[in-house]
């Protein structure tokens, strides 16, 4: 059995309305920051490409993160053309909970909030660069994970020793946008 988080749909449902979320709408949930640095974090222009995709497909997309990710946050919502909702540094850690928990699909690098989004019962698109699904996968059947086969992947580092993040750029938009058709028919 898989962890699960207690989650008070009340609190989310006012959460999504006081944030301009339509709950009669599919909701994506993209965490784009890692506290460990560069290595693990997915280009913030693939997921705002990504966002304009899904909002095409009707749906709504926020990103979650902490105050440290509200730069990637608004440059997601600057690159999708506004197509965003940047919730970083916005919510507590539990209306962060609250919120994940109404989400459909979340998009995020192997992070704290995969972790939750994983424990709520969102389905999850996991992309991991430097670090490893074998040691840190969401914990849930409901997940697609991303990785490259590049020689130099896992490294485990901060920060790419060759400058190149192919372990990042590698994973295409087309990939994730597949994964999660998958998980969302």
């Amino acid at each position: 059995k898989y962890p699960q988080l207690s989650v008070h749909e009340g609190q989310g449902q006012l959460l999504l309305k006081k944030n301009g979320l339509d709950s009669s709408r599919p909701i994506a949930g993209f965490m784009p920051g890692a506290e460990y640095g560069p290595a693990k974090q997915w280009p913030a222009s693939y997921f705002a490409q990504l966002s304009r995709q899904l909002a095409e497909d009707g749906w709504q997309v926020c990103v979650f993160g902490s105050r440290k990710d509200f730069s990637i946050g608004e440059e997601i919502q600057r690159l999708s053309g506004d197509r965003v909702i940047n919730l970083c540094g916005r919510t507590s850690l539990e209306e962060a909970v609250d919120l994940i928990a109404q989400t459909e699909i979340t998009v995020s690098n192997d992070s704290g909030l995969m972790h939750i989004a994983a424990a709520v019962g969102s389905k999850v698109v996991a992309v991991f660069g430097s670090s490893s699904p074998d040691y840190t996968p969401p914990l849930t059947a409901k997940a697609n994970i991303l990785t490259t086969d590049i020689e130099c992947r896992p490294c485990f580092q901060r920060q790419c020793r060759f400058g190149h993040y192919r372990c990042l750029m590698d994973i295409s938009v087309n990939k994730a946008l597949s994964s999660i058709h998958q998980l969302c028919p």
